[in-house]
């Protein structure tokens, strides 16, 4: 069928989606609820100095809020919440199961600091915001509770909120619930407005109108091949640094440049240490296109060095196949890492030697273990090159050093005795080795999103990227960033069992350690 060519499937398709975009506005019927909660952020803007943007800015205190300290990124927001529904809405509307607040409002990435009602559409409404214990205004964290309010038809309130922690913009949004009712993103006309020339249903159908005349005009005069998405940018990055997160890396990149043509990404991972240090001396103007994956945040002495949160990981602590024990306490694992526990069989295993599997001293993971699982102190002196016998003579007991999670992995599994630790995904599926729970609690991405709390799995850390000055708008190391952080990296690095820091379980953690 010669006569079927791309001009007439695009023809075709341009002509049916303007047929259905005038049958739906015929269609077309209001169906907005009568109760009804509008909110709409009216202003969000920086007040603090800090000189994260590049811009002077004068550190502005409020009277209101004196008592506070450390606002070098404080930001202002003014919240409007209104009933712009057909009718009155009653303290016995609200559905939520706490019988003193009835709404919550929550700033992602952001602290409250402090809050304040302005502006009450009628004076009576305050009395409802007086604190008086578990009732009234409250704020806890990046959430605040607000009480049940009546509100008639048109009546709102402002809430002017100070916040630290987080970038102006970010995601402000309010939940709850009515009885017959919704809560929903305001976007009713504020009282300067003026009322739009053509009603909503005849703007859509223009727009769509509009789309398909687009459509045709750019497919039969410009015939030229799509732009790559929003955000992308062309030309050659590098990722350096952590070995546990090179196989997200790896996935990105590939991704990256099948989203981005003209983009070539590099991932050369050989160690969180060394990837700082090897951004650090990046040379020439500008800086070299890298990027840096470290295990925690790195050494003090860097200070070029700009950081973003990127995930939570979780990591594991794994033994060769023919040692049993399941479970571990801290205070034992201390004491075989201080050559204390020299054999299996003095925590419940069989009579084998215990031969520590570890990595090199530039290794981001091994410093996290030092940290967040023996208390700070360091590991035993290498003593062997092989993992299997001792160079030291004098040496208590067998520690080897490797130089990458997955060598480690291997050692593991066909060094009888041996132990070692590891990112978590990369144990999954690898034969001859098992992980070890730490004082009852498995490693574990579930219980890591559920918040942890006392006696949660210890061996936790937040991945951190590095630049060598904040990158430039536009270029590769921006959009790569963003791309890892905030767009279609999240889903690779949760398949990859990282928490990223973007998601609402992981936003928390991210930012109290």
């Amino acid at each position: 069928m010669d006569w079927v060519n791309a001009d007439i499937v695009v023809a075709v398709f341009s002509s049916l989606l303007g047929l259905a975009a005038t049958a739906a506005t015929i269609w077309y019927r209001p169906r907005a609820p009568r109760k009804r909660i509008g909110y709409r952020v009216q202003m969000d803007t920086p007040i603090g100095s800090d000189n994260r943007d590049g811009q002077d800015r004068t550190n502005v205190r409020l009277g209101l809020f004196d008592e506070l300290a450390d606002m070098s990124d404080a930001t202002l927001v003014l919240l409007r919440v209104e009933n712009d529904g057909a009718e009155s809405i009653r303290n016995s509307d609200y559905t939520s199961p706490d019988p003193d607040h009835g709404l919550t409002v929550t700033f992602s990435g952001r602290t409250v600091r402090g809050v304040a009602v302005t502006q009450p559409d009628a004076q009576h409404l305050m009395e409802h915001f007086t604190p008086d214990g578990s009732a009234g205004l409250q704020h806890a964290g990046n959430r605040i509770q607000l009480p049940r309010v009546p509100l008639n038809p048109d009546q709102h309130y402002k809430l002017l909120v100070l916040l630290t922690g987080g970038p102006v913009g970010a995601a402000v949004t309010v939940t709850g619930g009515l009885q017959d009712g919704v809560v929903v993103p305001n976007r009713s006309m504020s009282v300067d407005e003026k009322p739009p020339l053509f009603s909503r249903p005849a703007r859509y159908l223009t727009a769509a109108l509009t789309s398909v005349v687009i459509l045709l005009a750019g497919f039969v005069v410009v015939r030229e091949e799509l732009p790559p998405p929003i955000g992308c940018a062309s030309g050659e990055l590098t990722v350096i640094g952590s070995t546990a997160f090179a196989a997200v890396a790896e996935e990105l990149a590939e991704e990256y440049e099948s989203d981005c043509p003209g983009s070539r990404i590099t991932v050369d991972a050989h160690g969180s240490d060394n990837g700082i240090r090897d951004l650090d001396d990046g040379k020439g103007s500008p800086a070299p296109a890298l990027v840096a994956v470290s295990d925690g945040r790195k050494p003090d002495g860097y200070p070029k060095l700009v950081e973003e949160r990127v995930a939570v990981s979780v990591f594991a602590v794994v033994v060769n196949e023919y040692v049993p024990v399941k479970d571990l306490t801290t205070e034992q694992l201390r004491r075989i890492y201080r050559g204390e526990i020299t054999n299996w069989n003095e925590v419940g295993g069989p009579d084998l030697d215990i031969r520590l599997v570890s990595r090199d001293a530039n290794s981001g993971t091994r410093d996290t273990f030092r940290r967040q699982v023996l208390a700070g102190r360091g590991e035993p002196a290498f003593s062997s090159r092989d993992c299997l016998r001792k160079d030291d003579p004098s040496a208590r007991v067998i520690r080897c050093e490797l130089n990458s999670t997955a060598q480690v992995l291997r050692t593991v599994a066909r060094v009888r005795g041996a132990i070692g630790y590891s990112e978590l995904r990369a144990t999954s599926g690898r034969e001859g080795l098992h992980t070890v729970r730490l004082n009852g609690a498995a490693p574990s991405v579930q219980s890591l999103a559920e918040g942890g709390g006392p006696g949660a799995y210890p061996f936790t850390e937040v991945e951190y990227a590095y630049t060598r000055g904040r990158p430039a708008a536009g270029s590769i190391r921006a959009s790569f960033l963003n791309y890892m952080i905030r767009g279609a990296g999240q889903d690779i690095m949760t398949a990859h069992g990282h928490l990223p820091c973007y998601h609402p379980e992981g936003m928390e953690l991210c930012t109290r350690r």
